[in-house]
């Protein structure tokens, strides 16, 4: 149903990384049996997909959000991606139970302007990244 004009669509791929799973995406086109040329594939990917939320398993067996990601649009061949949020380690206890939390890159992402439209407004410094 991506791309088919209904707005909102959620689903889950088994990748490692954002950029994993938009190879991860293609490659699933071409396993179809779709003769399309890879440049129209990644058009259609990201055309449809604005936001990846990667969750990763810790080394304490623990699964935690490690990226929100924005797709931006092409640049040449490629889909362009840029990190809104990343997981950041502050350390791991005596017990190894992992500690850390979500901060942001400083990207403030294109994808606000949609948020506003659906009259959502957030907050300027949700993005700005605090050393």
């Amino acid at each position: 149903a991506m791309n088919t004009g209904h707005d909102g669509s959620i689903s889950t791929v088994h990748a490692n990384t954002p950029r994993d799973a938009v190879a991860r995406l293609e490659n699933m086109v071409l396993m179809a049996g779709m003769d399309l040329p890879a440049r129209a594939i990644r058009e259609q990917i990201a055309s449809a997909i604005h936001v990846f939320i990667q969750v990763t398993r810790m080394q304490d067996g623990s699964r935690r959000v490690s990226h929100v990601t924005e797709v931006s649009g092409m640049e040449g061949e490629t889909i362009t991606l840029q990190d809104i949020f990343l997981f950041e380690l502050d350390h791991v206890d005596e017990d190894g139970k992992v500690h850390g939390r979500m901060r942001p890159t400083g990207v403030r992402p294109n994808f606000t302007r949609q948020f506003s439209l659906a009259g959502i407004d957030l907050p300027n410094d949700i993005f700005t990244r605090k050393d």
